[in-house]
């Protein structure tokens, strides 16, 4: 529970895992019904990238500043970048959106988000960004607990984000224990499940785990520097189930020009496992 996401806000992962984020809710919104949306690690809500905790280490200088400067972005990632650019209406990146304000912003009058944060600060932070609006509920607790006491929702379409912070050794075994329950629970929702890349084959164990939960399973990965990387991070990858019909085609489209916006080193690159 001693995780703060602000030192790391803006940076490449949530990048690419909030442009596809949203594009999973661009996709809801295309039919009329409404649906449900839970963020199960939401965070503090809005992060201030001037602050000494982003500035501690500029991980949003490699990740969210290079999308905003470069130009030529698919037309996809259009509702991405707006919703970041509302917040910085100046040039450059002063503040960053997280999921929960992402799918805030995405929501229309009967779509709902149920936002929970574990930290107390974080979720004391997260009920000021969202500001008692009535289509949002922001639980303090343990996020992977929605998975039973939450699902299925009300409404009953829609879309579970988990985005862990990986401060434990078993979060790739708690993120399979949550996914059966949830398909369990849920069969017909979509669910997202954020991990981390930081060498070849990280996450092969837990996309075996999801391919035996009989439901379709579409996993998109980026990294921006070769994996065999010494030393850090230098992956994200974001396991889909349920995902829209044709998502991966979407995908195509649009990872091969985040992969370049991002890159560090050589060895940068992309792919889809199905």
């Amino acid at each position: 529970m001693n995780y703060r996401h602000g030192y790391h806000a803006g940076n490449f992962p949530d990048v690419m895992k909030h442009a596809v984020l949203v594009m999973l809710l661009e996709r809801l919104k295309q039919k009329p019904q409404p649906f449900s949306v839970i963020d199960t690690h939401a965070g503090a809500g809005l992060y201030d990238l001037t602050a000494d905790m982003a500035q501690r280490g500029g991980e949003f200088r490699h990740g969210i500043v290079r999308v905003l400067e470069r130009s030529g972005a698919p037309a996809e990632l259009a509702p991405y970048l707006d919703l970041v650019r509302r917040r910085n209406p100046d040039v450059g990146a002063r503040a960053y959106p997280g999921s929960p304000l992402l799918i805030r912003d995405s929501l229309r009058d009967d779509d709902r988000l149920q936002a929970l944060e574990l930290h107390p600060d974080d979720a004391a932070l997260l009920r000021r960004s969202l500001g008692g609006d009535k289509r949002v509920s922001v639980h303090a607790g343990d996020g992977y607990l929605a998975m039973k006491a939450l699902l299925p929702p009300t409404p009953r379409r829609g879309l579970v984000f988990v985005d862990p912070p990986f401060e434990v050794t078993d979060e790739f075994e708690r993120i399979a224990r949550a996914a059966a329950q949830g398909v369990k629970r849920w069969p017909t929702g979509q669910f997202a499940f954020w991990y981390p890349l930081k060498e070849p084959g990280t996450a092969s164990g837990l996309l075996a785990e999801l391919h035996m939960l009989g439901v379709e399973m579409l996993a998109v990965e980026l990294w921006v520097q070769a994996l065999e990387t010494p030393g850090g991070l230098n992956g994200s990858g974001l396991a889909l189930l349920n995902p829209p019909w044709q998502f991966d085609q979407l995908l195509e489209r649009t990872m091969p020009w985040l992969s370049d916006a991002l890159a560090r080193g050589r060895g940068a690159g992309w792919r889809l496992v199905r």
